[in-house]
Protein backbone atom coordinates (compact mmCIF):
# COMPACT_ATOMS: atom_id res chain seq x y z
CA UNK A 1 0.00 0.00 0.00
CA UNK A 2 0.97 3.63 -0.46
CA UNK A 3 2.19 6.05 2.19
CA UNK A 4 -0.13 9.07 2.03
CA UNK A 5 0.55 12.34 3.79
CA UNK A 6 -2.36 14.67 4.48
CA UNK A 7 -1.56 18.30 5.22
CA UNK A 8 -4.35 19.46 7.51
CA UNK A 9 -5.90 17.50 10.38
CA UNK A 10 -9.33 19.15 10.40
CA UNK A 11 -12.61 17.65 9.23
CA UNK A 12 -11.50 17.14 5.63
CA UNK A 13 -8.10 15.71 6.49
CA UNK A 14 -9.36 13.44 9.26
CA UNK A 15 -12.21 12.18 7.09
CA UNK A 16 -9.88 11.28 4.22
CA UNK A 17 -7.35 9.75 6.59
CA UNK A 18 -9.88 7.37 8.10
CA UNK A 19 -11.14 6.04 4.77
CA UNK A 20 -7.69 5.71 3.19
CA UNK A 21 -6.34 3.93 6.25
CA UNK A 22 -9.30 1.54 6.15
CA UNK A 23 -8.37 0.82 2.53
CA UNK A 24 -4.94 -0.32 3.73
CA UNK A 25 -2.78 2.76 3.17
CA UNK A 26 -0.41 4.14 5.79
CA UNK A 27 -1.54 7.70 6.45
CA UNK A 28 0.39 10.53 8.07
CA UNK A 29 -1.72 13.45 9.25
CA UNK A 30 0.39 16.58 9.11
CA UNK A 31 -0.43 19.17 11.76
CA UNK A 32 0.77 22.76 11.67
CA UNK A 33 1.95 22.42 15.26
CA UNK A 34 2.31 19.52 17.73
CA UNK A 35 -0.60 20.92 19.78
CA UNK A 36 -3.05 20.97 16.86
CA UNK A 37 -5.85 18.47 17.38
CA UNK A 38 -7.33 16.17 14.79
CA UNK A 39 -11.07 16.26 14.15
CA UNK A 40 -11.13 12.48 14.72
CA UNK A 41 -11.67 11.28 18.34
CA UNK A 42 -8.50 9.69 19.69
CA UNK A 43 -10.20 6.39 20.54
CA UNK A 44 -11.38 5.97 16.94
CA UNK A 45 -8.01 6.52 15.24
CA UNK A 46 -7.00 3.71 12.91
CA UNK A 47 -3.60 2.21 13.82
CA UNK A 48 -2.46 2.91 10.25
CA UNK A 49 -2.76 6.66 10.95
CA UNK A 50 0.15 8.51 12.50
CA UNK A 51 0.76 12.19 13.18
CA UNK A 52 3.62 14.52 12.41
CA UNK A 53 4.38 18.12 11.51
CA UNK A 54 3.58 19.18 7.96
CA UNK A 55 7.17 19.44 6.75
CA UNK A 56 8.00 15.91 7.88
CA UNK A 57 4.74 14.66 6.42
CA UNK A 58 5.51 16.18 3.02
CA UNK A 59 9.04 14.78 3.06
CA UNK A 60 8.24 11.19 4.06
CA UNK A 61 4.96 10.41 2.28
CA UNK A 62 4.75 8.96 -1.25
CA UNK A 63 1.66 11.03 -2.12
CA UNK A 64 0.63 14.25 -0.39
CA UNK A 65 -2.92 15.61 -0.08
CA UNK A 66 -3.46 19.31 0.55
CA UNK A 67 -6.40 19.66 2.94
CA UNK A 68 -5.32 23.03 4.34
CA UNK A 69 -7.33 26.26 3.94
CA UNK A 70 -7.14 27.30 0.29
CA UNK A 71 -6.66 31.00 0.94
CA UNK A 72 -3.28 30.35 2.59
CA UNK A 73 -2.26 27.09 0.89
CA UNK A 74 -0.08 28.64 -1.80
CA UNK A 75 2.37 30.22 0.64
CA UNK A 76 2.33 27.19 2.92
CA UNK A 77 3.04 24.66 0.18
CA UNK A 78 5.56 26.83 -1.65
CA UNK A 79 7.57 26.75 1.57
CA UNK A 80 7.59 22.94 1.22
CA UNK A 81 8.97 23.00 -2.34
CA UNK A 82 11.98 20.81 -1.51
CA UNK A 83 9.94 18.26 0.44
CA UNK A 84 7.30 18.01 -2.31
CA UNK A 85 9.76 17.62 -5.20
CA UNK A 86 9.06 14.44 -7.15
CA UNK A 87 5.76 13.83 -5.34
CA UNK A 88 2.13 13.81 -6.44
CA UNK A 89 0.26 16.62 -4.70
CA UNK A 90 -3.50 16.12 -4.56
CA UNK A 91 -5.21 19.46 -4.00
CA UNK A 92 -8.74 19.20 -2.59
CA UNK A 93 -9.07 22.77 -1.33
CA UNK A 94 -10.80 25.90 -2.65
CA UNK A 95 -9.20 29.33 -2.39
CA UNK A 96 -11.91 31.77 -1.37
CA UNK A 97 -12.36 34.76 0.87
CA UNK A 98 -14.93 33.83 3.49
CA UNK A 99 -17.98 36.00 3.97
CA UNK A 100 -19.93 35.32 7.14
CA UNK A 101 -18.31 31.91 7.54
CA UNK A 102 -19.19 30.80 4.00
CA UNK A 103 -17.15 30.83 0.76
CA UNK A 104 -17.14 34.22 -0.93
CA UNK A 105 -15.06 35.57 -3.80
CA UNK A 106 -12.35 33.48 -5.43
CA UNK A 107 -8.79 34.35 -4.42
CA UNK A 108 -7.51 33.71 -7.95
CA UNK A 109 -10.17 34.80 -10.47
CA UNK A 110 -9.18 33.90 -14.02
CA UNK A 111 -6.84 31.25 -12.62
CA UNK A 112 -6.97 28.68 -9.83
CA UNK A 113 -5.12 27.60 -6.73
CA UNK A 114 -4.13 24.38 -8.49
CA UNK A 115 -2.53 26.30 -11.36
CA UNK A 116 -0.68 28.56 -8.93
CA UNK A 117 0.56 25.52 -7.02
CA UNK A 118 1.78 23.81 -10.19
CA UNK A 119 3.63 26.97 -11.26
CA UNK A 120 5.20 27.39 -7.82
CA UNK A 121 6.10 23.67 -7.56
CA UNK A 122 7.46 22.72 -11.01
CA UNK A 123 9.00 19.48 -9.72
CA UNK A 124 5.70 18.33 -8.20
CA UNK A 125 2.79 16.76 -10.10
CA UNK A 126 -0.34 18.58 -8.96
CA UNK A 127 -3.75 16.93 -9.37
CA UNK A 128 -6.97 18.76 -8.47
CA UNK A 129 -9.97 16.73 -7.29
CA UNK A 130 -12.68 16.33 -4.60
CA UNK A 131 -13.25 20.09 -4.25
CA UNK A 132 -16.83 20.20 -5.57
CA UNK A 133 -18.67 18.56 -2.65
CA UNK A 134 -19.12 18.70 1.09
CA UNK A 135 -16.38 16.84 2.93
CA UNK A 136 -18.50 13.86 3.99
CA UNK A 137 -19.27 13.02 0.34
CA UNK A 138 -15.54 12.68 -0.42
CA UNK A 139 -15.46 9.33 1.36
CA UNK A 140 -19.08 8.19 0.99
CA UNK A 141 -20.29 9.12 -2.51
CA UNK A 142 -22.67 6.17 -2.55
CA UNK A 143 -24.81 7.78 0.16
CA UNK A 144 -26.21 10.41 -2.21
CA UNK A 145 -29.54 9.69 -3.90
CA UNK A 146 -28.10 10.64 -7.31
CA UNK A 147 -24.75 9.26 -8.54
CA UNK A 148 -22.27 12.10 -7.98
CA UNK A 149 -19.35 13.30 -10.09
CA UNK A 150 -15.78 13.84 -8.99
CA UNK A 151 -13.59 15.88 -11.35
CA UNK A 152 -9.87 15.39 -11.97
CA UNK A 153 -7.47 17.96 -13.43
CA UNK A 154 -3.71 17.68 -13.92
CA UNK A 155 -0.87 17.83 -16.43
CA UNK A 156 0.61 14.40 -15.71
CA UNK A 157 -1.40 11.41 -16.96
CA UNK A 158 0.36 8.92 -14.68
CA UNK A 159 -0.32 11.10 -11.65
CA UNK A 160 -4.00 11.35 -12.58
CA UNK A 161 -4.18 7.56 -12.99
CA UNK A 162 -2.67 7.13 -9.52
CA UNK A 163 -5.13 9.59 -8.01
CA UNK A 164 -8.01 7.86 -9.80
CA UNK A 165 -6.96 4.70 -7.99
CA UNK A 166 -7.14 6.52 -4.67
CA UNK A 167 -10.60 7.80 -5.57
CA UNK A 168 -11.62 4.18 -6.04
CA UNK A 169 -10.36 3.43 -2.53
CA UNK A 170 -12.58 6.26 -1.29
CA UNK A 171 -15.64 4.65 -2.87
CA UNK A 172 -15.81 6.43 -6.24
CA UNK A 173 -16.94 4.24 -9.13
CA UNK A 174 -15.17 4.70 -12.49
CA UNK A 175 -18.35 6.05 -14.12
CA UNK A 176 -18.46 8.86 -11.54
CA UNK A 177 -14.91 10.10 -12.27
CA UNK A 178 -14.59 12.84 -14.90
CA UNK A 179 -11.10 13.69 -16.20
CA UNK A 180 -11.32 17.31 -17.39
CA UNK A 181 -7.81 17.53 -18.80
CA UNK A 182 -4.79 19.58 -17.79
CA UNK A 183 -4.36 21.71 -14.68
CA UNK A 184 -5.93 24.79 -16.27
CA UNK A 185 -9.29 22.99 -16.15
CA UNK A 186 -9.14 23.28 -12.35
CA UNK A 187 -10.27 26.89 -12.63
CA UNK A 188 -13.70 25.63 -13.70
CA UNK A 189 -14.15 23.26 -10.77
CA UNK A 190 -12.77 25.78 -8.29
CA UNK A 191 -15.32 28.30 -9.56
CA UNK A 192 -18.09 25.81 -8.71
CA UNK A 193 -17.55 26.74 -5.05
CA UNK A 194 -19.45 29.95 -5.75
CA UNK A 195 -22.74 28.03 -5.78
CA UNK A 196 -22.10 26.42 -2.39
CA UNK A 197 -23.13 29.26 -0.02
CA UNK A 198 -26.45 29.63 -1.82
CA UNK A 199 -27.17 25.90 -1.50
CA UNK A 200 -26.22 25.90 2.18
CA UNK A 201 -28.44 28.88 2.94
CA UNK A 202 -31.42 27.18 1.31
CA UNK A 203 -30.95 23.60 2.44
CA UNK A 204 -28.57 23.67 5.40
CA UNK A 205 -25.46 21.55 5.89
CA UNK A 206 -26.68 18.48 4.03
CA UNK A 207 -24.39 16.28 1.90
CA UNK A 208 -24.26 17.22 -1.78
CA UNK A 209 -21.91 17.33 -4.76
CA UNK A 210 -21.88 19.56 -7.84
CA UNK A 211 -22.30 16.83 -10.43
CA UNK A 212 -22.63 16.19 -14.15
CA UNK A 213 -25.95 14.76 -15.30
CA UNK A 214 -26.17 12.77 -18.53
Amino acid sequence: MTSIGILGAGRVGANLAGKLASAGHHVILGRRSPKEQSAAPAEDINPRISFSDQRTTARTADIVINATPGDSALDRLTDLRTELAGKILVDVSNATRDVGGLPGDLCYPGSSLAERLQAALPDTRVVKTLNTMLFMVMTAPETLATPPTVYVSGNDEHAKKTVTGLLGDLGWQPAWIEDLGDITSARSTEAMILVVPHILRRHGFKPFAVSLAR
